[in-house]
């Protein structure tokens, strides 16, 4: 419909297109498989072979569970993070939060195993009890877990980030909730949701790049990029590069 006026309505401005200061690699959730990160890491280092700069490598969460290296992938990490050819974020995905909330309390052991913890539990050598209502089991498995945790991997557990920001890109794991300022969303959103932050047209201000919802395929919209395809399932890891208005997808497949 035209204006009441009789002119014609100005067509919208398109936004600008989303700008990263620096060149970052953001990696969808690993859960265990060892075997992609190392085969992606390769390919990522091969790609900054031609950049001269400290790029940043930023972990989306859910490194861990339902894959069998959970310990190594970890230990690859922190390698990671002491290595001063990158400037490393690491966020907290949904299943650090459930590793941390066994550690707290040992009943919620049952509910963790059932959604991939097991296999970490066994990446850290101990076997996870083999019935749901064993309390006294439960208890001795999170004992044995916290003697196996070694140091380092619990302060990364302990320390990771809910966001991170890089110019127009906000990376979290599962995303936000729609129209909510970033300093008033609530945490269990930015591990947890989906479906409203999925269907939103935008959620945020910034372009959202997360993890967290498994796709087929990466999806590169506008104001939202999902990096998470299913690895432990799939046998395909992906990571998104973003530099300057550049957006290119990296993979690795088993």
């Amino acid at each position: 419909m035209g204006r009441l006026d009789g002119r014609a309505a100005a067509a919208p401005v398109p936004a600008p297109p989303a700008w990263s200061p620096e060149r970052v690699y953001a990696i969808g959730d690993v859960h265990g498989r060892l075997d992609l990160l190392d085969a992606l890491l390769t390919k990522i280092a091969d790609d900054r072979s031609d950049h001269d700069g400290r790029p940043s490598l930023v972990f989306l969460g859910d490194l861990i569970d339902r894959g069998p290296a959970s310990a190594g992938v970890v230990q690859r990490v922190i390698e990671l993070t002491r290595d001063p050819a990158w400037d490393v974020t690491v966020l907290k995905g949904n299943h650090e939060e459930a590793l941390l909330l066994f550690l707290d309390q040992p009943e919620f052991g049952p509910t963790w195993a059932e959604h991939g913890g097991g296999a970490t539990l066994a990446a850290y050598g101990v076997r996870p009890p083999a019935g749901r209502t064993d309390a006294a089991a439960w208890t001795a498995a999170r004992d044995a877990f916290a003697k196996a945790l070694p140091a380092d991997h619990l302060e990364l557990y302990r320390g990771m980030e809910l966001w991170t920001r890089r110019g127009d890109y906000l990376f979290v794991h599962a995303g936000v909730r729609p129209g909510v300022p970033l300093e008033a969303q609530d945490p269990k959103d930015l591990l947890w949701i989906r479906g409203e932050f999925i269907s939103a047209p935008r959620a945020a201000e910034h372009v959202v790049v997360h993890g967290h919802t498994p796709v087929e395929q990466a999806q590169l919209t506008r104001w939202r990029i999902g990096v998470d395809t299913g690895a432990y399932a799939t046998g395909l890891l992906t990571a998104v590069r973003l530099d300057g208005t550049d957006q290119r997808l990296i993979q690795a497949r088993a």
